[in-house]
């Protein structure tokens, strides 16, 4: 999907009046309309000036997810990542992945490659992050009472087999989402959306509420 799939009633009209002053404004949109999928405070911007802007605060966590499968998943995991304002997302494995799900939300998020779990270790290592990796294993520490660090990484793995056996190996905890129905496992889009909202309801400073 590109920005210019999305429906004509998205977003907003050319500019009515005198133009706005700036240079994160962009003149062709001001002229054309902005029918983006961005919050309205980036009306108008220029994707530039979102990232940007965007980098000014981001928060301190980062995500990563294994790419082994081609999971259509990685999409929605970015679009999250993205309205949680994560510092970056990880594909760990394949470089290529589906990326309709992301909504176009991969412009303005940083998502960078790692071709192995052992590259992606070192390099968290060196970032000096802490590895959390989030599966319903049978040593798993509950997401809901658990502590999470400031500074961290939440690794997910594929749909249905979960983290692989070296991801697990490299991750510091692994915590769980309690579950109180018959399935077994939630789809990992949702599971990472609760995951990053975990980190968010600990550590983020909330927005003003209009």
């Amino acid at each position: 999907m590109t920005e210019s799939d999305l429906p004509t009633d998205v977003g907003v009209g050319p500019w009515v009046g005198e133009p706005p002053i700036g240079d994160q404004y962009d003149p062709e949109l001001l002229r054309d309309g902005d029918r983006r999928n961005v919050v309205d405070r980036y009306r108008y911007w220029t994707l530039e000036a979102i990232v940007a802007d965007l980098d000014l605060h981001r928060h301190a966590f980062h995500v990563a997810i294994e790419n082994w499968q081609h999971d259509f998943n990685i999409g929605s995991i970015v679009r999250t990542a993205n309205a949680f304002a994560a510092a970056e997302v990880h594909i760990i494995g394949k470089k290529r992945w589906n990326r309709r799900g992301a909504m176009v939300t991969d412009r303005y998020q940083h998502v960078r490659h790692h071709e192995t779990v052992a590259d992606f270790a070192s390099w968290s290592a060196e970032a000096g992050l802490v590895v959390l990796g989030i599966d319903n294993v049978d040593d798993s520490e509950p997401i809901e009472t658990a502590e999470l660090p400031r500074e961290c990484v939440l690794v997910f793995g594929q749909e249905g087999p979960g983290l692989s056996d070296e991801a697990r190996a490299a991750c510091a905890r692994t915590l769980s989402i309690a579950q109180f129905g018959s399935t077994r496992s939630i789809n990992a889009g949702a599971a990472a959306a609760i995951a990053m909202h975990a980190w968010i309801r600990e550590h983020a400073e909330l927005p003003p509420h209009d």
